[in-house]
């Protein structure tokens, strides 16, 4: 009887190797024979999971996102207790891929971002993430009081700092330290003017 095969997990699992491919040589590293002899499949079986190496890609980007996404949505019911404010800032701590244990995620998703800039299959794919993303912070924002316009603007500040420390603790310009110090400073900022 032949084996079978759980195309899902197959796809996860070259999604990795695309990933951990990205991380180690850039998004230009990436080549169907590394991606199958990393992920331990022949290059038919990538081939079948995915029609073109644009698919690939998409697929591995979405990977990410939804890791990080799930990560975040983690926070939010692992920690009923907190209040919405401590909340968000935890949110928006998983979104930012400050830590040492996150540089691999922040090198991939930069790669991503930047290739997406003149790939628009990329860009959609980024989009999508980004509004899920700010959906869940503008409703995180909402419930410390702030109005739903203010929440869904500082959702999209929030978002795009978050993103902008990413970049600047990857490249050396700020350390975690200081990037997650400017974080805070700015949420304290929010705090401040909501309680007004």
């Amino acid at each position: 009887m032949p084996k079978q095969v759980d195309h899902e997990e197959r796809r996860r699992r070259i999604a990795e190797a695309v990933c951990a491919l990205i991380d180690a040589q850039g998004l230009e590293g990436v080549t169907l024979r590394d991606v199958a002899v990393r992920a331990e499949v022949s290059v038919g079986a990538v081939q079948r999971c995915f029609r073109t190496k644009e698919e690939m890609l998409q697929f591995a980007l979405g990977h990410i996102g939804e890791r990080v996404t799930e990560r975040a949505h983690g926070r939010v019911l692992g920690s009923p207790a907190q209040s919405a404010a401590s909340t968000v800032g935890h949110v928006v701590g998983e979104v930012a891929l400050l830590g040492d244990e996150r540089r691999a995620e922040a090198r991939i998703w930069l790669a991503f971002l930047a290739a997406a800039a003149v790939n628009p299959a990329l860009a959609a794919s980024l989009r999508n993430s980004y509004t899920g993303l700010e959906g869940l912070l503008a409703r995180l924002v909402e419930e410390t009081g702030v109005d739903a316009e203010g929440a869904r603007r500082e959702a999209r500040t929030l978002l795009a700092l978050a993103d902008g420390l990413t970049g600047h603790v990857l490249v050396g310009h700020r350390t975690a330290a200081e990037a997650e110090e400017l974080l805070h400073a700015h949420l304290a900022g929010l705090w401040d003017r909501a309680g007004e």
